[in-house]
């Protein structure tokens, strides 16, 4: 037996442990995890500067792109509100035993479905550091075990990480419910664990989560492309549309939840969409295409209206109205979030409806798309598929459910002369 697969099957014993524990206890481990990232704040940024630096020399080798290096780095408030976060998600209910449904089916027989956790999951993810203890803690409170596999790119952060909360969780929540897998040859093992790994949660670049997808029969959630769309309707307020499609840009254009493409009615083809143009591109972005807007300016064509940047890079296309733009966002999107910026609550409603995606917002920038916004404390990624959890994926997406039955003796044997039908059982006679 491998080192790895003994890990992961010390996880599954783990996870096991850890769903029986209570609440409290697994509060105090959360507690404590916030405390430690603050209380070791110097050693985490030592370390996350010698992945920068070599980062830098990767990025000025052609060894690393710009986004993926732009995602490495950690600062003293990033480790506060990281420690926040994890505070947030500790007074939180807790998510597991919670009563989904109850009834008796049969006098006497009571059935309910309950949440309880999923079991072991494996986290894959590039670059981002703070990935690690947002993921940890949302594992820590939904009694799950982790298998953690970061990118090399982020090995010493990570590494420091890992330490400080699994120090911190260690007098409280079972042993080896937390792994570091560090070496770069173990993820095609690790996929191949669906005997003792549950779920598989990707969080990195379209190309990583294709590929996760191809090499495992293990369920895989997440996301493989954030192609997010900004709609500025005939009846927006421009000044409110300007600030939104430059947030939604410029604030991190590494993110998945960056705008790719700003779709503009015709309605504001003149001043305002030159303004918008000349804004971008004072904030270096570079402007590409789409066929409608080719024809009015002289932007090169986007390589594709699917197309994600993960860049200081946008597509500009000009829309005749709100119908267009929902086709085109449900035609070229990839179901991530997409915003309507508009003062027409008629308009708005329609896009909310219609707009497929994961997340469909009103005057809001794209960039809202984020678990801690969300108010989840944090996010163990986002989901564009259509099982179990979408959208920024928090502690409702790491649990599952069991039926749990009571009874005095029924025989499935046993002739009934009638089915009785099903009614709500008093939550006091349950468990």
């Amino acid at each position: 037996m491998t080192q790895l697969n003994q890990a992961a099957k010390d996880a599954k014993q783990a996870s096991r442990q850890a769903a029986h524990l209570s609440h409290e206890q697994r509060c105090r481990a959360l507690r404590s995890m916030a405390r430690a990232l603050i209380a070791h704040k110097d050693i985490i940024l030592s370390a996350n500067e010698v992945d920068l630096a070599i980062a830098k020399e990767a990025v000025a080798a052609g060894e690393m792109s710009e986004p993926l290096a732009a995602r490495l780095k950690l600062t003293e408030q990033r480790l506060i509100e990281l420690a926040d976060g994890i505070k947030q998600i500790a007074a939180m209910d807790d998510p597991l035993g919670k009563v989904l449904m109850s009834s008796e089916p049969q006098p006497g027989i009571h059935l309910s479905k309950v949440t309880v956790p999923i079991g072991v999951l494996a986290v894959i993810f590039e670059s981002r550091p703070d990935a690690l203890p947002q993921i940890t803690a949302l594992a820590v409170k939904t009694g799950n075990a982790l298998l953690l596999k970061g990118g090399r790119e982020a090995a010493k952060s990570n590494r420091i990480l890992f330490d400080v909360t699994q120090k911190a969780i260690e007098d409280v929540m079972p042993a080896h419910l937390i792994h570091l897998i560090e070496s770069r040859e173990a993820m095609g093992e690790l996929l191949k664990m669906d005997d003792e790994i549950d779920l598989v949660i990707p969080r990195g670049s379209s190309e990583l989560v294709r590929a996760i997808q191809q090499q495992t029969k293990i369920p895989v959630m997440g996301h493989a492309e954030g192609i997010c769309h900004v709609y500025v309707d005939e009846h927006a307020d421009p000044q409110m549309a300007l600030n939104i499609c430059l947030d939604a840009k410029t604030n991190y254009p590494a993110a998945c939840n960056a705008v790719e493409t700003i779709l503009v009615h015709d309605h504001h083809h003149g001043p305002w969409l030159d303004q918008l143009c000349d804004e971008l591109t004072t904030s270096n972005v570079s402007i590409y295409a789409g066929p409608n807007m080719a024809l009015k300016k002289g932007f090169p064509p986007a390589p594709s209206l699917h197309w994600e940047y993960s860049d200081l890079a946008v597509t500009l296309e000009l829309v005749p109205n709100l119908d267009h733009a929902i086709e085109h966002i449900n035609t070229y999107g990839s179901g991530h979030t997409d915003t309507i910026v508009t003062e027409s609550e008629d308009r708005a409603h329609e896009f909310l409806q219609k707009v497929d995606s994961a997340s469909v917002f009103h005057n809001i920038s794209t960039r809202f798309a984020d678990g801690f916004r969300y108010g989840f404390g944090a996010e163990v990624g986002i989901s564009t598929g259509r099982l179990h959890a979408r959208g920024p994926v928090g502690l409702d997406g790491l649990v599952t459910y069991a039926y749990r039955a009571k009874g005095h003796g029924y025989l499935v044997g046993k002739k009934h002369k009638k089915i009785w039908p099903v009614r709500a059982a008093s939550l006091m006679q349950l468990f």
